[in-house]
Parts: structure tokens; sequence; C-alpha cells
């Protein structure tokens, strides 16, 4: 079923795709192809942070449940440079860095249906050459999926008609338990290494998790100050263990093709005065960010995993949230 969810900045209706299996339920919405809500069969709230007015997602709930990019997390000074030429970027995060694509990245923008079953959506845009700076066109499509064994899949893809670069993410916030913040959460991250960040938030070079208050490699509660990327291995490949979170009496289970999971804690989260799904405003650590992407500032380090898209060839990003009951 779909249905009217508002309007967007531009004037275009804003569409939400209501997706059912036996397990559980998702509402999906072309603003930004974003998951704008999820729910288990007998769990009476949304694992999944967003709100039921549509005009808090361009405000104050900006990235919830979206697609980001085309290039995910942050770009240092908002330039690279591809084939011998620099590429200014739309500087969005006070005039210093790109991030999640710039004012006008994949999650800004109005996706369109194409495809719409009971358990599944797809949704397609296309970023042209030179929107935010970034080279291109890009044909980029998600696909959000009920699978069997009370599974979400959320499938990215691209093609590209030039050389470019394409890093997209799933930015969405759980929380499991449906308490005001993550401290009855417990967190696992299946990483060695992770990417200290300077004062801009743009990565060092790796380092080990050992010693670092950032070790999740054993449950404990999600750092609050946890804003990182960690480094789940060096090259984009099959579908591998990532994280596992749990709360609430429920257990989710993350698996991605993507070298790299950035965790957001969300310190700086606040809402006001716009609602959640709780009824009220968001506030500080209210919801975990899990992101499979490339490693962050991958367009100025040779070093790093590339995310680099050549024409003819076929991106595809898979990731799977698995749920299941512990209580």
């Amino acid at each position: 079923m779909t249905d009217r969810f508002g309007t967007a900045p531009d004037g275009s209706p804003v569409q939400c795709v209501q997706l059912r299996a036996d397990w559980g339920n998702a509402a999906v919405m072309t603003w930004g192809a974003s998951l704008q809500d999820f729910r288990l069969s007998a769990v009476d709230r949304s694992l999944l942070l967003g709100s039921p007015d549509f005009d808090a997602y361009p405000q104050a709930m900006r990235y919830y449940g979206a697609i980001v990019g085309p290039v995910a997390n942050r770009i240092a000074g908002g330039r690279f440079t591809l084939n011998g030429q620099v590429c200014e970027l739309d500087r969005n995060e006070g005039g210093a860095t790109t991030l999640h694509g710039g004012s006008t990245g994949l999650s800004q923008r109005n996706w369109r249906i194409t495809e719409a079953s009971e358990t599944s959506v797809t949704l397609e845009i296309d970023h042209p050459y030179g929107l935010g700076g970034f080279p291109g066109p890009i044909a980029v499509s998600a696909t959000y999926a009920l699978r069997d064994e009370a599974t979400l899949e959320i499938t990215i893809r691209g093609q590209a008609a030039a050389p470019c670069l394409f890093n997209p993410a799933f930015h969405g916030y759980w929380n499991l338990d449906g308490t005001a913040d993550l401290s009855r959460h417990r967190l696992t991250i299946h990483a060695d290494r992770y990417l200290p960040v300077d004062a801009r938030m743009i990565p060092t070079n790796p380092v080990s998790l050992d010693g670092s208050d950032f070790d999740h490699r054993q449950p404990r509660a999600p750092h609050p100050d946890v804003d990182h990327n960690f480094c789940i291995a060096e090259t984009r490949g099959p579908l591998r263990p990532h994280a596992v979170l749990e709360a609430g009496g429920i257990r989710m289970d993350l698996q991605s093709t993507e070298p790299g999971l950035q965790v957001y804690s969300a310190a700086r989260m606040d809402t006001a005065p716009w609602p959640g799904h709780t009824g009220r405003p968001y506030g500080h650590n209210a919801g975990l960010a899990l992101e499979p992407q490339g490693w962050p500032d991958a367009p100025n380090r040779a070093d790093f995993p590339p995310v680099r898209l050549e024409p003819g060839a076929n991106y595809i990003q898979q990731s799977l949230f698995r749920f299941s009951r512990t209580a």
C-alpha cells in the first residue's frame, strides 16, 4: 500500500510504501529513499528512530533512515582529485568539509518508486554530473525487502556513465528497547581496528582497538561519544559479520559487503520541536547509527579501500539486519 506522506521542498509529493511480512512491517518513503518506520510483530514500538511528521525530515531529522551519498561520511576540505582534475564540492559542514554528499545529496532529494510488492520496494534516482560538485552521472537504486528469518535486506546499486566516486550508506538510527537513551543496549563490533579522527572529524590512520575506549569486541553499552569508522576489512567483498546490537529482549545481527562500519551514538541528537515515534522529541544518545560503507575520506587517501566507480561496472552493496528474540 502506498500513501502520500508529505510534500518535498520542491513541491513534489512524498510517497510512503507499507511493507508487511508475518514477522514484522516497515514503511519506506521516497524522500531520501528512507526507512521511515520498522517494527517487529508483537512489539509495540518502532525499532528505528523517525517521525510521523514529514516536515521533521528536511530539518532536524535530516539523514534519519535515509540513503546518503553519493559519497557517505566526510570528505576533507570538500575536495578531491579524480583523473588529475580537482573536484570542488558543496561544503555543507561549517564550510570546511562535505558530509553525506552535501546539501543536494541522495538523502535530500525525492526518489521515485519503480517496483513494489507486499514485502519489498525499489526506488531509483539519477545523480547528474556536477550536482554538489560530484562527477557523474550515476543511476542509483535502493531496495528494501523483508526476507525470511526476520531479516531486513537493504541493497544499493549504482551504474556510472563516466569515472566517478560512489560510496553510499544506509543511515538509520536504532533503538531496540524504546528507552530514552542507549544505556541498556549492548553492542558488539567485529573489528580489530578503527580510525581515530581529528578536530574536524576527518580520519587519520587505522590503529588497533587494544586499550581503546571504543573497543566493542565484547558486548558493552555503546560508547556515548563514538562517531568513528571501524575497519571490518581492506576491500569490499562477500557478506561478513559487522555488528550485534541487543536490548529489550531483541537482538539485531548486521552483515554487509562493505569494508567499514561507521558507528555514531548520536551524542548531539536533538530533534525538538519535532516528535519522534515515541510522541516526544529525541535527545542525546537516543539511537545508534550503524552504517556499512567504505572508509571515510577515501577519495583523499590512496591507502584506504577505493570508492571509485568505472563506467560499465555494476556497484552492488548488500546489508542484512537479522532480528531474533533473546527473552
